[in-house]
């Protein structure tokens, strides 16, 4: 059973959404590091649908990092978020590289308070939720927001970029 609690301290996310004055609750659980799926352990332990919980990946698109938010129920469509972003090829960054620029470790990165600020793009799919979660910045942390304020705070574009 996840732990629910209307804050956290710690992560740059948290600290993002806080200094933001937007509403979000944390959800905590027990990170199983055997687990096959980072995000469908989420959905898992938070009892939520898997396409109510959305991943963050990082992609390189034509030479620049770019952050594609997507329901764990499905697969990143490249070849959609390198149109979403006016760009020919998108290839997934290299997980180091990812990790360094964001802040954050893979399985834990959050579209929220990353290091340098990537283009952001969140699938279409979101808007179907009042709320969805995606990572706080840790494995075993994720946080629950409306779906508008994470495009709004990632100033990201919506597309539809997952495929099922």
């Amino acid at each position: 059973m996840a732990k629910k609690s209307k804050q956290a301290a710690g992560t740059p996310a948290i600290v993002a959404l806080t200094a933001a004055g937007v509403a979000f609750t944390t959800h905590a659980y027990e990170h199983d590091p055997a687990h096959p799926s980072y995000g469908e352990e989420a959905a898992q332990a938070l009892g939520v649908s898997p396409a109510q919980v959305f991943k963050t990946l990082v992609a390189d698109v034509d030479g620049v990092l770019t952050v594609a938010v997507v329901p764990v129920s499905g697969s990143l469509d490249l070849k959609a978020l390198a149109t979403a972003v006016g760009g020919k090829r998108a290839a997934m960054a290299d997980p180091a590289l990812a990790e360094r620029t964001t802040g954050y470790v893979r399985g834990g990165i959050s579209p929220l308070g990353q290091r340098k600020r990537l283009r952001t793009v969140i699938d279409s799919s979101a808007a179907a939720h009042p709320t969805i979660c995606c990572s706080a910045g840790r494995r075993g942390l994720e946080i629950e927001l409306s779906p508008s304020d994470l495009t709004a705070l990632t100033s990201a574009t919506v597309a539809s970029i997952a495929r099922a």
